[in-house]
């Protein structure tokens, strides 16, 4: 991906989580997860208990420092930097952005600014995540985590967002608390539609060119495969049945390309759940 490509679809997701913290989330009153909330949380408590107004972005910045500094050294050079430029677009768009644009949408329901709210906040993440950024804090954690130790970091960054909304419930109202939640899972179920980036599928394939088809799949995707001989009844012909794990956002090609090859391929794909062993993932820049 060229880098003006990757710089557009970066400012694109940070204006969009910016316009979304401006006018549904503050329209609920709610907590994203994350540093995001975090950030809020902090705004909020000062606002409420010490009269003490302050933007958004200084404290954004602060939160993030040592998860960024912890992805510089550990995850990948250019990625932390593109996710780096998101924190610090969606913090200054978030302090900067003309009101006319904030007052384009005014909402009265907490329900509807939490619905639609996680569904644009997913579609700004989503750009970042096909710029190959990410929007920071927590996230930088859980793909430390998820990388160096081969853990599923997620359900811990679950966790800590239970507790920044725990938090929340007891400082101020539990209808915030779980409207967030609807935010949250909104989100969640959205990322799961506009990427796929994290997903794997399963590929059966069952061919008469089995090498030719494994090679397409090395080269494309640097995946391994393996074959499985059999006959196949309706021809009664030998045929050979390719197991692959192949990431979700690469299985539309691989398809294309594998009947190209082979018209009469039998492909099955199934979305893998869990998956354990040595699994390729692209190194990050």
């Amino acid at each position: 991906m060229n880098t003006a490509k990757r710089l557009l679809l970066i400012v694109a997701g940070a204006v969009l989580m910016a316009f979304n913290l401006n006018t549904f989330v503050h329209a609920g009153g709610l907590l994203p997860g994350g540093f995001t909330g975090v950030t809020l949380l902090i705004m909020e408590c000062l606002n409420r208990f010490g009269a003490v107004v302050i933007p958004f972005s200084p404290v954004l910045f602060l939160l993030n420092a040592v998860p960024a500094f912890i992805g510089f050294r550990s995850i990948g050079k250019w990625f932390s930097l593109y996710s780096c430029l998101v924190i610090v677009l969606t913090g200054l768009f978030t302090d900067f952005m003309p009101v006319m644009f904030i007052e384009a949408i005014q909402l009265h329901d907490t329900l509807l600014a939490a619905v639609f709210g996680g569904i644009l906040n997913a579609g700004g993440i989503s750009l970042c995540l096909h710029a190959g950024a990410t929007s920071g804090g927590t996230d930088f954690i859980a793909i430390f985590i998820s990388e160096k130790y081969q853990k599923d970091a997620w359900n811990y960054i679950f966790a800590g967002n239970l507790v920044i909304l725990v938090i929340a419930a007891c400082l101020f109202t539990l209808d915030i608390a779980l409207y967030s939640i609807i935010f949250q899972f909104t989100t969640t179920i959205g990322l799961g539609i506009f990427y796929r980036g994290y997903q794997q599928m399963t590929l059966f394939v069952i061919t008469a060119k089995g090498d030719d088809i494994y090679n397409y799949i090395r080269e494309k995707t640097n995946h391994g495969a393996t074959a499985f001989t059999g006959t196949g009844y309706y021809k009664k012909s030998d045929r050979v049945m390719l197991y692959s794990v192949v990431g979700a956002n690469e299985v539309d090609s691989l398809v294309s390309g594998i009947k190209k090859i082979d018209s009469g391929a039998f492909i099955n794909v199934i979305k893998t759940e869990q998956l354990g062993g040595h699994f390729y993932r692209r190194p990050r820049n």
